[in-house]
């Protein structure tokens, strides 16, 4: 269990006077993953919310060292400086014990990065990958990605009186990435800080590549008020919408289990992206996105024995 005293007595990596929105998960995320790292850490972003927010040039919002790379291949990029310091170490020319951190939003990570990282997973770059998840392109104009959930209204999966919103459901990335056998995976989001940060820390000691899915709510695509952020993340969890759960040494464990599981309406009516499918003409749309997470948490308990 992680201290939040020590946590809030450390020095920042991770700053403000940031360009990012009030509310920002993303940046949350950011924070909390860095506040956790207790060896020193290289960095690495794709190209994305994170990175357009926080290094406009002369400024960075980090102080620890950062790469930026193009959208597609951060996990390559970090995989590149993970392989030059073992071979260095070897050497004995770098003695300090490092950690190596990948940054990249859903649009980075499900899709366009994901060659990438199953590569630097195959090839077991002790990495930590950071997936800040908001669930659509938010910096290029809130176009659907393929981590985007059934029923959500953005500028390529528009709602209105033919289609209500997205069609199809989001990928399981998660899954995808267990299925790679890392050395560990998780999810996570910025509402239970002390999960968050004690997954943190056992990706960051495991021996071999680290995955973490952080459910990032962007009050700007899913239109919430930004004081709403903590929220909503927490929301999800308690409708199982994103269930907390890790995987370690081939077993499954559910880290948060809510006490009442709650009807996705409640974590569906914060947010302005799913307005429309209380106004549709039938409650089908609601249905299926119930189905699917009653689904995922049925099969989560049965293959974390609980």
């Amino acid at each position: 269990m992680a201290s939040l005293k020590q946590l809030a007595e450390q020095k920042e990596k991770f700053v403000g006077g940031h360009r990012a929105c009030a509310g920002c998960a993303a940046t949350i995320a950011a924070r909390m993953v860095l506040m956790a790292a207790e060896q020193p850490v290289v960095v690495g972003a794709a190209t994305g919310c994170l990175e357009v927010i926080s290094t406009i040039y002369p400024y960075s919002a980090w102080t620890v060292p950062y790469i930026h790379n193009a959208f597609e291949n951060v996990a390559a990029t970090m995989s590149g400086v993970e392989a030059a310091y073992v071979a260095l170490k070897k050497k004995g020319a770098i003695k300090k014990d490092l950690r190596f951190i990948a940054f990249g939003g859903d649009g980075g990570t499900y899709d366009i990065g994901l060659q990438s990282l199953s590569g630097m997973i195959e090839r077991r770059h002790r990495v930590l990958y950071v997936c800040y998840n908001n669930e659509a392109y938010m910096n290029t104009g809130i176009q659907r990605s393929s981590a985007t959930p059934r029923g959500a209204h953005t500028t390529t999966s528009p709602a209105g009186t033919e289609i209500p919103g997205k069609m199809q459901s989001r990928k399981n990335l998660t899954e995808i990435i267990i299925a790679h056998e890392p050395a560990y995976a998780a999810q996570a989001t910025i509402g239970y800080w002390n999960d968050l940060v004690t997954k943190v820390r056992k990706a960051l000691d495991a021996d071999g590549p680290a995955f973490i899915n952080i459910y990032s709510p962007c009050r700007l695509g899913w239109a919430y008020v930004p004081e709403k952020t903590v929220k909503v993340s927490k929301l999800a969890v308690e409708t199982c919408v994103w269930p907390l759960y890790e995987y370690e040494n081939g077993k499954y464990r559910i880290t948060m289990k809510p006490k009442e599981k709650k009807p996705i309406t409640e974590f569906l009516n914060l947010q302005g992206r799913f307005g429309h499918l209380f106004k549709w003409h039938d409650d089908a749309p609601i249905k299926e996105f119930q189905t699917e997470v009653d689904m995922i948490w049925e099969r989560l308990l049965k293959r974390s024995a609980e």
